[in-house]
């Protein structure tokens, strides 16, 4: 995340960043970049690069959100293919990993919870068992309801304007673009969802997608408290964005979060070609930033 005036530019097989001093990050260590003030200029060749590289580019808005995100547009050999597949879903098929990626979610803000040392896992873990095919019941609402005032305290509504709903808003943004970004890295595309199918929404995939994630930002803001209301600090932003290099667990092992959403992707290519619902989703262990093993 870059927060304060920059010149960035191309340097070979590297981005410089011109402040007080020039930093060069080779393109290929780079996953996302988070542009985070207004006198910030970059060059053609980087937004080039970024789509070279398969680099999601965010811009933020007047207060200070992820509000638009660059996506290259990868040439892919499935395309077209997956396009027709995703129309043409089944269903049947599509409840049941509806259904799976609800499951998960409320397991995980269950583990919140837990993590929190909070009341109301018992309940949640009901919600959980009593999922089906489509999620019919609403208990993914009925469980956010529940899981919001247990987590954050009574009275505490996502629409309020504070500092954790903005602090939750940004961790989300965050994770959405990462997660539109594998889709169009594997072929895949964003606005054809499997249960969210709004017409004003070039995200409905990634909005399905995103849901077992979300704990995962819920259970940094509930550590995280600010100790003022206010606009978010940038350290702060950042922290929300490091989020992405934070172990989950995996049915493959322990990996980062980024990891996790490449392997999630590529369960939903499977779900479209195949007709397999099981889709490898995130299981929440904590807050521990990755850590490469040599």
């Amino acid at each position: 995340m870059i927060s304060r005036p920059a010149k960035l530019r191309r340097e070979h097989f590297s981005l410089a960043i011109e402040q007080e001093q020039t930093a060069f990050v080779p393109f290929e260590d780079i996953a996302i970049i988070v542009l985070n003030h207004r006198e910030i200029q970059l060059t053609h060749p980087v937004l080039s690069a970024c789509a070279d590289y398969g680099i999601g580019l965010y811009a933020t808005g007047d207060n200070h959100q992820p509000n638009g995100v660059f996506l290259p547009f990868l040439a892919h050999s499935r395309t077209t293919r997956l396009m027709r597949k995703q129309m043409e879903i089944p269903r049947p098929l599509a409840k049941q990993a509806w259904a799976n990626i609800i499951r998960r979610k409320i397991e995980n803000q269950t583990a919140v919870l837990r993590f929190c040392a909070k009341n109301g896992v018992d309940r949640m873990d009901s919600y959980a068992r009593r999922v089906r095919s489509g999620d019919t019941e609403n208990l993914e609402g009925q469980a956010a309801a529940f899981y919001f005032t247990q987590l954050f305290g009574q009275g505490f509504y996502r629409a309020e304007e504070r500092w954790a709903n903005a602090a939750l808003d940004y961790g989300y943004a965050v994770l959405r673009g990462a997660i539109a970004r594998g889709l169009v890295a594997h072929g895949m595309h964003p606005p054809i969802g499997l249960f969210h199918a709004s017409e004003q929404n070039a995200f409905n995939l990634a909005d399905d997608l995103i849901e077992p994630f979300r704990p995962l930002v819920d259970l940094h803001v509930a550590k995280h408290p600010a100790s003022t209301e206010g606009d978010l600090a940038p350290d702060e932003k950042a922290a929300l964005v490091a989020l992405l290099n934070v172990d989950v667990g995996m049915p493959q092992g322990k990996m980062s979060a980024l990891s996790a959403i490449e392997y999630a992707v590529e369960s939903l290519v499977r779900l479209f070609e195949q007709g397999n619902s099981e889709l490898e989703l995130p299981t929440l262990i904590g807050l521990h930033a990755h850590r490469l093993e040599c």
